[in-house]
């Protein structure tokens, strides 16, 4: 599943929800990315994320598919937000529901790693007078 939001949300219920579908799931992996007060020795006071949601719903779509084609998963869960976020607010969840935990572990991993490196989001990063629009890296 893929979620493209302005909107917080809740992962304990997120997972909960895919969790009570599926009833051979041993392994849920997940990984919640936050807006940090600080990065590249600066101190954040907020960011704002453009996305291109036609395009980032198929690239994500795409890399789930690769994970399934390379893991036993039984479900996957992306959600990203997009917007103004302040600090230590909720950016992206990611979530991936396996009978065993490696194949969640390697599919989470993955599927950060492509986020972070080639998804279709920007980030435009806030400081006290200045802002600055980051390149995606690993």
């Amino acid at each position: 599943m893929i979620k493209i939001q302005k909107e917080d949300f809740n992962s304990d219920e997120e997972i909960h929800n895919i969790k009570k579908l599926h009833s051979n799931i041993g392994a849920v992996t997940s990984f919640i990315g936050y807006v940090r007060d600080n990065n590249n020795d600066k101190n954040v006071q907020s960011i704002n994320l453009e996305v291109y949601e036609e395009m980032a719903y198929k690239q994500l779509k795409r890399i789930i598919n690769k994970a399934y084609s390379k893991w036993k998963l039984i479900d996957c869960l992306i959600i990203h937000r997009y917007g103004e976020l302040t600090v230590n607010s909720k950016i992206v969840l990611v979530t991936c529901f396996s009978e065993h935990r490696k194949d969640s572990f390697d599919s989470c991993n993955y599927i950060m790693d492509y986020l972070k490196k080639d998804a279709p989001f920007w980030k435009n990063e806030f400081y006290k007078n200045q802002n600055e629009w980051l390149s995606n890296s690993n």
